[in-house]
């Protein structure tokens, strides 16, 4: 029996946060393993009360400096309190001199990424380079400072290695179309009434909180073009966002994009979303037609595999990572060329035989990720540097 420690007070958004929604309920199920998990005081209702699950809930933190700071002081004495084997920390941040061997996963591809860099320089966002930067510092440093780095994609692995010189492990993250689609209850009135306003029209749909990496303005910028080459049939663009400042995670300002639809006169035709549960997502991706994403930097990016086992037609854009995730069951454009994300999402819907042949790739693809296979893998490791440290 391995005992870890899982640090997830990081885990509060995005991909982190879908990573912890189904790694601990996985382990939850194991007789060979136990852990203890500090978490977000938030999120901690999320989950059940397990045998072998332990729980800490964190404090609320007024900036991630903060919780940093705290990370560093408490969670070598709450590993030492609980007795455990091997850290895990899901962050993308370490902890320095862990009283035991650290497994970190490092996740967050805006650090490696030029195109972010430029793009916060464009946007005259130059606290948050700086902020970003910094962040990025202690990221390399951490990769350094862990006994084992592990990445979500081997794309993404490269990249880290490349930037740090370390060894990197690519583990992919999982899915589970049972657990993902096990809540059969209806969609928010609010967000069904949206879906159902749309009538016939093209529905596409991209599944992200607002920040610059996924790049919303290119998909904007398309919406006009596919509009023109879909006539008469309208269509309609679904995100799982507000376009307006404090209704996102994060420091990103969604003005640009707001500003964008309404100089193209798109209102009616950009569909922001009022929050939907995780449980529910199912659904939405189920009221789709086509899954778009033109982000320019990614390190897995969940919403493709849930739409790949939703049987959506995926355009994306030409990141490594996406070629990797999605192999056959997507197309690609030009990640800053609204003109090919146009083209592309045209062909799809113009041809029922290339969207169901993309479907059906997506749907077998889908079927190579699993959550078991993956924390197998992470707790091989585990045992692997416990026997070490011996």
């Amino acid at each position: 029996m391995i005992q870890v420690f899982i640090n997830a007070l990081a885990a509060s958004a995005g991909g982190g946060l879908t990573y912890i929604r189904n790694a601990i309920p996985e382990i939850a199920a194991r007789r060979d393993a136990q852990a203890t998990v500090l978490i977000d005081a938030e999120f901690r209702r999320e989950f059940l009360d397990s045998a072998n699950i332990h729980f800490v809930p964190g404090e609320n933190f007024p900036n991630a400096g903060y919780r940093l700071w705290f990370e560093q002081r408490a969670v070598r004495r709450l590993i030492k309190k609980c007795g455990a084997d091997v850290l895990l920390s899901p962050g993308n941040f370490a902890i320095w001199n862990s009283p035991v061997p650290q497994i970190l996963l490092s996740r967050n591809a805006i650090y490696t990424s030029a195109d972010f860099e430029k793009d916060l320089r464009l946007r005259g966002e130059y606290r948050l380079w700086l902020d970003t930067n910094l962040r990025g510092a202690v990221a390399k440093w951490s990769i350094t400072a862990a006994d084992c780095t592990v990445a979500p994609s081997e794309a993404f692995a490269d990249d880290l290695r490349r930037w740090t010189g370390q060894p990197v492990v690519a583990i992919h993250h999982g899915f589970e179309r049972e657990f993902f689609a096990g809540d059969q209850s209806a969609l928010p009135t609010s967000v069904q009434s949206k879906i159902h306003a749309a009538g016939d029209a093209l529905r596409l749909l991209f599944v992200s909180h607002y920040n610059y990496y996924r790049n919303f303005e290119t998909l904007i910028r398309a919406v006009p073009l596919i509009k023109r080459r879909m006539r008469p049939r309208q269509v309609r663009l679904f995100l799982t966002c507000k376009l307006s400042r404090g209704a996102n995670p994060g420091p990103y300002n969604p003005d640009s994009a707001a500003d964008l639809v309404r100089d193209l006169r798109l209102s009616e035709d950009v569909v922001t979303l009022d929050s939907v549960p995780y449980r529910l997502l199912h659904r939405l991706y189920g009221a789709a037609d086509i899954y778009v994403t033109a982000a320019y930097a990614e390190s897995f990016a969940h919403p493709l595999v849930e739409a790949m086992s939703s049987g959506l037609p995926i355009v994306a854009s030409d990141l490594p990572v996406h070629n990797e995730i999605c192999a056959d069951a997507a197309v690609y454009f030009a990640r800053f060329s609204p003109e090919e994300l146009a083209e592309q999402v045209c062909e799809i819907a113009n041809s029922g035989q290339a969207a169901a042949k993309i479907s059906q790739a997506g749907i077998a693809r889908a079927a190579d990720f699993s959550w078991k296979l993956h924390v197998d893998r992470i707790l091989n490791l585990a045992r692997t540097l416990v026997r070490k440290d011996s």
